[in-house]
């Protein structure tokens, strides 16, 4: 978190500097406007000295009057923020953590108070799934069980199957940080970012409400008779990331872990820039080998991440399955959370602070910047 707020930092904004007194932002040079963050007029006004008490927002080009929080850039947790602008991204995914670990009790609360009624019932649902991939026509798609694989490695690929225990383990949360916190950092513009953001954040709620209403059991966790082995949770060896009171066990429909690989995945794939020079564009910066490696990155990663959570008896082929289902849905439909921009305006005028300007982007007109700083140190 901390080398993420340290590279997508705001490198020419002062701390000690009042904006007041600055003759001319970096996003303004660079030209930077974000209808999908804060509208061009919004921007404008945010270097007013004189700003409006009230600010006017489209969303879903309806047009929402909220609260202008831009009076208090200068406030000093405001220009904290502003300084490092990934803080609003960090604060957000904490909020999906808090609905994630709701998750848990909302069951509790749908099907009962009783949690021998929750488990029993996802054990059937769990049951239910292997019967469906494996005893109906759908079993053409799946040939391979998930105990026959996870014993393939047991048995065969003992070293295989603790690496795969280690990316279960500690790579799933950090991973998904250490992407948001690059493509932030890599992304052309914070509008393509957001698409990414706003998809994965859509994927995670979609699951969320999945499993309230549909608590299902993972392989590992089956009656014995089903030939699964627990290799990730031994004893006093299990890691923070997949233990803990928060943690819901009976979420394997649909895989969190292949949700957000589905989605790495494909933005890897997209910023290659293959489908770009599919359109006759070729996108400044890509050689061949680079476009090359992301494209595999964005194949190999989610097929390694499948292969992990199955292996590992931690998930369905089934719950993979629904996931890509449940992520293109969300990317279709990401525009959604733009309804709460409102509401984002509304906290930032009760927390007293200004919405800062993401920096995504901002590194491919650094030279431009540098330009124009050298314009300015030559005129005063």
């Amino acid at each position: 978190m901390l080398g993420s707020l340290i590279l997508n930092r705001r490198r020419s904004y002062s701390l000690t500097q009042p904006e007041a007194s600055r003759t001319q932002s970096s996003d303004t040079l660079l030209g930077w406007t974000d209808p999908d963050y804060e509208s061009a007029s919004d921007l404008t006004r945010s270097r007013s000295p004189s700003p409006l008490p009230k600010a006017q927002q489209h969303v879903c080009g309806i047009p929402v009057e909220s609260p202008d929080s831009t009076r208090f850039g200068n406030y000093i947790h405001s220009r904290i923020l502003q300084k490092y602008p990934f803080l609003v991204e960090m604060f957000y995914w904490a909020l999906n953590f808090v609905a994630y670990s709701m998750t848990k009790k909302l069951a509790g609360v749908i099907y009962g108070r009783g949690g021998h009624h929750v488990t029993a019932l996802a054990q059937d649902n769990g049951i239910a799934i292997l019967n469906l991939e494996h005893k109906s026509i759908l079993s053409i798609f799946f040939p391979i069980d998930e105990a026959r694989l996870q014993q393939f490695f047991l048995l065969n690929h003992k070293p295989v199957m603790t690496f795969f225990n280690q990316i279960y383990s500690l790579v799933h949360i950090p991973g998904t940080v250490l992407f948001l916190s690059w493509y932030y950092y890599a992304a052309p513009n914070h509008a393509t970012f957001a698409v990414a953001r706003r998809t994965m954040t859509l994927g995670n709620f979609a699951a969320f409400i999945i499993f309230c209403f549909y608590p299902c059991m993972p392989p590992r966790l089956l009656p014995e008779s089903f030939g699964f082995q627990d290799t990730v949770r031994q004893g006093n060896a299990e890691s923070v990331w997949v233990g803990g009171a928060n943690v819901n066990q009976l979420a394997a429909m649909p895989s969190l872990h292949f949700t957000y690989a589905f989605v790495i995945g494909c933005t890897f794939f997209y910023h290659s820039g293959f489908l770009q020079l599919l359109q006759g564009q070729r996108t400044p910066g890509r050689s061949t080998f680079r476009m090359v490696g992301f494209m595999l990155m964005g194949v190999l990663y989610p097929a390694l991440v499948l292969t992990v959570i199955v292996a590992t008896a931690n998930h369905y082929y089934f719950d993979a399955v629904v996931a890509t289902f449940s992520v293109s849905l969300s990317f279709l439909g990401n525009k959604v959370w733009l309804v709460f921009l409102p509401a984002e305006r509304l906290l930032c005028w009760a927390l007293r602070v200004k919405k800062p300007v993401p920096t995504t982007g901002q590194r491919y007109g650094s030279r431009e910047e540098e330009t124009n700083e050298r314009v300015k140190v030559t005129i005063v």
